[in-house]
């Protein structure tokens, strides 16, 4: 089987591709430059590579959030496109999971946390058992950080990763001390192989292309102000 997979939903942009369980090739690209002037020349130069075409994939996957609203959508849109020209299905994997999928076998606890702004954080967190995907152990949502931090478990290392590792490393340490790791750098940025793993291992995420929709935690920001206006004006 032959997977092209995309993520444009964080601050870095990737893609890969896969036949069956081996890597064919990946380009990350992390840079000031909008994810939609990058991401299809990533994908044309994998597939260029290889003398393939998008006629030739099997299954596009693609991290449909949460994350960037716009990224998402150019994700998303991305690969339903490619996916509905050439008559082959899609896989809607969560950018959360794919973040878990990239630290594998870490003890403890994964926590994968995103950015979401106005103080809050994107946030899942997940246990490897020894199966080949991990287990989600606490639901996706957008959290004030204190409260993620509270409904984790207790007495247990804590492996954070993701985007919003970095923005809020020094209030984490603070209040879980020792408890509290986190991955390196370059194992924070979501890349388009671990989407492409879980998508590869977990049938249950693939659809038809027209079913294919971002995975949104909270309305975008425009909506949410044209909420909070429509509020006031009722006061």
């Amino acid at each position: 089987m032959i997977l092209l997979s995309i993520d444009t939903s964080g601050p870095a942009c990737s893609a890969a591709l896969l036949a069956d369980d081996r890597l064919l090739g990946e380009i990350v690209i992390n840079s000031a430059l909008t994810h939609s002037e990058t991401i299809m020349p990533a994908v044309d130069e994998l597939l260029s590579r290889e003398n393939l075409t998008c006629a030739d994939v099997d299954l596009f996957a693609v991290a449909a959030g949460p994350g960037s609203f716009t990224g998402v959508r150019i994700g998303v849109c991305a690969a339903k496109g490619m996916a509905h020209a050439a008559g082959k299905p899609c896989a809607r994997v969560n950018s959360l999971a794919a973040l878990a999928a990239g630290l594998p076998f870490v003890p403890g606890v994964v926590c994968p946390i995103l950015d979401a702004r106005r103080e809050q954080v994107y946030c899942a967190a997940y246990r490897w058992t020894g199966a080949a995907l991990p287990e989600k152990i606490l639901p996706d949502a957008a959290l004030p950080l204190t409260e993620l931090l509270k409904a984790l478990p207790e007495n247990e290392i804590i492996t954070f990763t993701g985007d919003g590792a970095a923005v809020h490393e020094a209030r984490i340490r603070a209040l879980l001390g020792e408890r509290a790791r986190f991955a390196p750098p370059h194992a924070r940025v979501l890349r388009a192989s671990s989407a492409a793993y879980w998508a590869r291992l977990d049938s249950s995420c693939h659809m038809e292309a027209r079913l294919l929709t971002p995975i949104y935690l909270r309305a975008p920001q425009a909506e949410r102000e044209r909420s909070e206006k429509a509020t006031r004006a009722k006061l």
